[in-house]
């Protein structure tokens, strides 16, 4: 019997999981996957997966739908006798409701960490979290994976004259991990939010004066805050001004405040599918595949898969 991985998609980037089981070297699992008139999903794998290990890929981004469908892949899994079910999901939603930081609200990335959990999953795999305490609200085991081999590839030979900036003190840890891997300065920028997508520039610590700028972040959602920090640094001084974000939630008016931002270009991954009739060229998509295909395989193999962790490294 073959004990490799199965690799299963739902319907929130199917695209990402072509290129993972292409990677892989193996036939995509078959699943099917239907709605009813009122909305309500019915899964169904088409192929024994009885004693197997199963990989179920679906990242959670809006609609909440996504999120459903994977608690019911999950538990079909399980009731299909899977050996082992792991949860594979590059952007995890609601990450950043992950702190009871003022009364009467929910943590709602603990609520989905429980779901998940009670769902049947075995494991999780992620990139990117938004707070990466969040892999101690699962009593199952976690692995994280981070971003920042994709994009120091791309800024290797864009080095000249370039400061990597955090956008909020929050991204500090992730900014100097840049900043050391390509050996360049860091810029912090101190920013205050006074309500959900919504955040003001207060200062900039550090020099941007006559330099290119790399501005990294995990989440870039409504891109107010992203299109304000680039303001503030033209306002400093700054020349070329490159993005590196991890997930491109991207709802509202972000593409159109991007396209017309002084942004030079924004690399983000395809965690979150870009746009189907985004036709814009500043926001370059890097594909995610291969580390997420590599933690699968070495994760089915039983082997560390520390060496992709490299950006906890400082």
């Amino acid at each position: 019997m073959d004990f490799g991985p199965r690799v299963f998609s739902g319907t929130s980037n199917p695209k990402l999981t072509e290129e993972i089981v292409q990677y892989l070297g193996i036939e995509p699992g078959k699943v099917e996957i239907k709605r009813f008139s009122d909305g309500e999903i019915w899964i169904k794998y088409r192929e024994n997966i009885r004693g197997r290990d199963v990989f179920i890929v679906q990242p959670t981004n809006p609609p909440a739908d996504n999120l459903l469908e994977l608690l019911i892949m999950i538990d079909a899994a399980k009731r299909a006798s899977a050996k082992r079910v792991t949860a594979v999901i590059p952007y995890f939603g609601y990450s950043r409701q992950d702190r009871k930081d003022q009364p009467r609200v929910s943590l709602a990335a603990k609520l989905v960490a429980n779901m998940i959990t009670h769902a049947g999953a075995d494991k999780v795999i992620s990139m990117d979290l938004h707070a990466p305490q969040i892999q101690g609200f699962f009593d199952i085991p976690f692995d994280h994976l981070y971003s920042s081999p994709i994009f120091l590839r791309v800024f290797e030979d864009k080095k000249d004259n370039l400061v990597v900036v955090s956008p909020d003190v929050g991204g500090i840890k992730v900014a100097r991990s840049f900043a050391k891997r390509l050996e360049l300065g860091l810029v912090v920028i101190d920013k205050r939010r006074p309500s959900q997508n919504v955040a003001e520039v207060m200062n900039i610590i550090g020099d941007v004066k006559g330099k290119n700028v790399l501005l990294v972040d995990d989440i870039i959602d409504t891109a107010g805050t992203f299109v304000n920090a680039i303001k503030a640094l033209k306002e400093n001084g700054a020349e070329k001004i490159y993005g590196a974000v991890t997930h491109a939630v991207l709802s509202g008016a972000a593409y159109e405040r991007i396209e017309n931002s002084e942004v030079s270009k924004l690399y983000v991954t395809d965690t979150i599918p870009l746009r189907k009739d985004y036709a814009g060229s500043k926001i370059i998509a890097k594909s995610s595949a291969n580390i997420l295909a590599e933690s699968i395989l070495r994760s089915n193999r039983h082997q560390s898969v520390s060496s992709l962790f490299e950006n906890n490294k400082e």
